[in-house]
């Protein structure tokens, strides 16, 4: 009697792992064996650059905000102390938003922002 195999469940594993390969160049996608490390890799980088792409955006967001406020003679860290101190509830996100395409809404925050410094400093 031959042994059983599980055939349909392995060809289906199999196939799993070659469908997520597809793209990969030369035998990583043809390739059961290379495939699937090939595929491990990819989900490990997939895992890590989900975290990764937060980090990048909040530096793009800053670089914008700094880009805006120092057109208005203030630094970022000066401006965000400033955002603090006025309890303006308002993130990274927003004001990289305002400083791209409302750019008088941005400058009125920064006013209040350079207010509160003043406050805070007195």
């Amino acid at each position: 009697m031959p042994r059983a195999t599980n055939s349909p469940a392995s060809r289906a594993r199999r196939k799993r792992i070659l469908l997520r390969a597809k793209g990969f160049r030369g035998f990583r996608s043809k390739l059961y064996r290379y495939a699937k490390d090939a595929v491990f890799k990819a989900r490990q980088y997939e895992y890590r650059d989900r975290k990764k792409r937060k980090g990048a955006f909040r530096r793009l967001w800053i670089q914008r905000i700094s880009a805006a406020s120092r057109a208005q003679q203030l630094t970022y860290s000066r401006f965000m102390e400033g955002v603090k101190a006025a309890s303006i509830d308002v993130d990274r996100k927003i004001l990289a938003d305002l400083a791209v395409n409302d750019i008088t809404a941005f400058n009125v925050i920064v006013e209040l922002a350079k207010d509160a410094l003043v406050k805070k400093h007195a």
